[in-house]
């Protein structure tokens, strides 16, 4: 008797893009370790994805062995303006992550997001009011994308600027986080890197000669050890900040909120218990993980399991899938329950020493928005359909119309 078909990592197969979360069931099940044959390897259970995190492996592209993805990585990495896809803190290894890490989170501290509860909570009811007498709205456009987009903006004390086009160029560039298969999307990713790098240097130096009491300028100034940021590495952390600073949480919001609304009886749970709103973004965040996967590069020998990864190789580390184990979360891990007392262990921030540094703002601004929703808007209802944007890694809407109040 013949074995069956061995299934492999797609996101292409038929309704991936709407729901891959059956697509990432199959393949903990039947193939959790895969020498995927594109030439990276895939790991899709919890404990082997938090090992992998944790275990000191590379983030480094330099550290990769020739071969299909190194191809295509060179491809979107080639040219002269490279230095958010090489120097920022997510793309570089001890001692340069540490050191970089310790410059950024010298000014980006847990004392300083909470003291932005005011101003989120504002920009919040701003929203809301704004949507209440419209009755319908796009929650994306109207509240998800805006708001973290306005924070991260303020905190960095930026001038005015062309959100739909910023928005465009790291839309395009967070691609880079994907495995890439065509040239067009390559040419794409360093186009969008390029011109982001020339506004953001444009940035810089108009922050130089307008210092303030803000996240950049502290960013300018910020020492440990005897050690600045040079010009290069303070752009790629600028548009790192910048461009992480409002991806991600665009789609907490969005798919937070589109996951209650799917479930009636939890949304009915969050008007009875608001206290459970901190314990619901961590739901939130398990269910559907605003980033579906990570990548580490072998610099050893690596054994998952009774595979043995060679050193140079490519692994994504699947957080969504990880995020849905029932080896750890329960058999009912693939339904919503905000008062899941193990939903805080999700690893939709990652782990190990690339462990997310805006968690923090993240959780916040989550909690605010959605939590300020749902009590302003009780009878908020689904108008329509959904749309999705796409993408395999950064998962999340671009539609999601809501009506908030009768007609």
């Amino acid at each position: 008797m013949s074995e069956p078909e061995r299934v492999w990592f797609n996101p292409f197969s038929p309704g991936f893009f709407d729901d891959p979360y059956p697509h990432y069931k199959q393949l903990a099940e039947e193939h959790p370790v895969q020498d995927h044959p594109l030439g990276f390897w895939f790991l899709s259970r919890y404990d082997d994805v938090l090992a992998l995190l944790r275990a000191g492996q590379s983030v480094e592209i330099r550290n990769m062995a020739d071969g299909p993805v190194r191809q295509q990585v060179d491809a979107v990495t080639a040219g002269d303006q490279v230095s958010v896809l090489t120097a920022s803190m997510l793309d570089r290894d001890p001692p340069d992550h540490t050191r970089l890490r310790a410059l950024v989170t010298k000014v980006f501290t847990r004392r300083a997001i909470s003291a932005l509860a005011p101003r989120i909570t504002a920009l919040v009811d701003a929203a809301l009011d704004e949507m209440a007498e419209q009755g319908s709205t796009n929650l994306v456009e109207q509240l998800a994308f805006p708001l973290p987009f306005a924070v991260i903006s303020e905190m960095l004390g930026l001038p005015t600027v062309d959100s739909t086009r910023i928005r465009d160029l790291s839309g395009t560039l967070v691609r880079s986080l994907e495995v890439v298969t065509d040239e067009e999307t390559a040419r794409a990713i360093a186009d969008a890197n390029a011109e982001l790098t020339v506004l953001t240097k444009e940035l810089v130096a108009w922050k130089r000669a307008n210092p303030a009491d803000d996240l950049l300028t502290a960013l300018i100034t910020a020492e440990h050890e005897g050690q600045v940021l040079n010009e290069d590495e303070l752009v790629a952390q600028v548009i790192l900040l910048y461009v992480a600073g409002h991806e991600t949480t665009v789609n907490l919001i969005a798919n937070g909120t589109l996951a209650l609304l799917h479930n009636p009886d939890q949304l009915a749970l969050l008007h009875e218990q608001p206290d459970l709103a901190a314990n619901a973004v961590e739901e939130f965040l398990r269910y559907d993980s605003p980033v579906q996967q990570t990548r580490r590069i072998t610099i050893t020998p690596y054994t998952v399991g009774d595979a043995e990864i060679p050193v140079g190789s490519f692994v994504l580390a699947c957080l969504a899938s990880a995020n849905r184990d029932e080896r750890v979360f329960g058999p009912d891990a693939h339904k919503l329950r905000l008062d899941r007392k193990e939903a805080r262990h999700h690893l939709s921030f990652g782990g190990g020493p690339h462990h997310c540094l805006g968690a923090a703002l993240a959780r916040l601004e989550g909690q605010i928005a959605i939590g300020r929703l749902v009590r302003r808007f009780p009878e908020l209802t689904l108008d329509g359909d959904v749309r999705w944007n796409n993408r395999i890694n950064l998962r999340g809407l671009t539609t999601l119309p809501v009506k908030v109040r009768a007609t």
